[in-house]
């Protein structure tokens, strides 16, 4: 049963089950601080394909084929598959899925895409819907910096406040029952706009949101931060985390020690020149599957909130003079 609890939090009665998962990263990934935790890791960013955008596409479908794998399952056992990406029209998804032929309900939440597929593909669990669902999302170095900024021969210099797309993406897999960690609260969060402009300072772009929607988390559940093992934000890196701090701490809501950013566990900021950490739909997505359920299953972790940020922006607006629209959608797990 679904209950909604204060103003924007959706209670989940039962809880759906996250049965397995899997994250797929390139070679910078795999020579982070959490590149032996990845389920696949490839040296050769293009992953055997002869574009970038095919080869975001061949990571999504190694995280999915690698998700059902681990969990013994055939593709036609999985309903409904959430992903997006951050390619115009999501073509990543749409392209990478297209073998599995499995129902696709393609997802565009920018960087916060991993916690809304993972939201959809819950409340779909919990509503009766459907028996088991996949939540996919992913990124890619190159297709972004393509997409969105210059292209690589461009040799553009970065400024201090950008941050690295990261090359990878996640899947998890969520069913009704069975052992695993369960899905309990689902907030999902409104479009936040303080003017940012830059669209080479993202953490500043996407903080306040996520100031926004973990404020209205803690209001509707009454909990406090100091209530959970682990808060995970998205990819604000260090001047988006750092601005979360200063958010919350107006109303007197502080989040360290329990608090720590996707964009800053990716990567090694002092050797892996990474700037300000690191971004993307595969950001989050790759730090949850990799990382944070597995700390999970080895019970160093029982009750966490899942938070993934994005900034709703595209070439065009930025084009125009337009701002850089937050959004932040969190998803409160606990260990079973």
């Amino acid at each position: 049963m679904i209950e909604k609890v204060g103003k924007s939090t959706l209670a989940l009665s039962e809880g759906p089950t996250i049965q397995s998962y899997a994250a797929v990263g390139g070679k910078k990934e795999q020579e982070g601080p959490l590149g032996r935790e990845f389920d696949f890791t490839d040296t050769d960013t293009t992953f055997g394909e002869k574009t970038w955008e095919k080869a975001e596409s061949a990571i999504q479908k190694k995280a999915v084929t690698l998700a059902l794998e681990k969990a013994k399952l055939d593709k036609k056992e999985v309903e409904y598959i959430f992903a997006g990406d951050l390619l115009n029209q999501c073509i990543a998804s749409s392209f990478g899925l297209r073998e599995f032929g499995i129902p696709l309900v393609g997802l565009y939440g920018a960087c916060s895409t991993m916690a809304e597929s993972l939201s959809l593909a819950s409340i779909f669990i919990e509503s009766g819907c459907a028996a088991r669902c996949a939540a996919v999302a992913s990124s890619h170095f190159c297709t972004a910096e393509r997409q969105y900024r210059l292209p690589l021969a461009y040799g553009g210099q970065r400024t201090p406040t950008a941050q690295w797309t990261a090359t990878g993406g996640g899947c998890v897999v969520v069913q009704k029952g069975g052992a695993g960690p369960r899905v309990r609260h689902i907030t999902f969060g409104k479009i936040v706009d303080l003017g940012i402009t830059d669209a080479n300072n993202m953490g500043a772009a996407m903080a306040p949101a996520a100031a926004d929607t973990l404020k209205n988390y803690f209001e509707d559940t009454g909990t406090t931060p100091g209530d959970y093992d682990l808060i995970a934000t998205g990819d604000l890196g260090q001047v988006g985390s750092e601005l979360l701090y200063e958010l919350l701490g107006m109303d007197k809501i502080h989040l360290q020690p329990r608090h720590k950013d996707c964009g800053l566990l990716l990567f090694d900021r002092q050797t892996q020149d990474v700037h300000a950490g690191a971004s993307g739909c595969g950001c989050s997505a790759t730090v949850l599957c990799a990382h944070i359920l597995r700390q999970m299953a080895a019970g160093k972790l029982r009750d966490i909130l899942f938070m993934a940020t994005g900034a709703l922006l595209s070439p065009t607006s930025s084009a125009q003079g337009e701002s850089i629209p937050g959004i932040a959608h969190l998803v409160h797990i606990t260990a079973e």
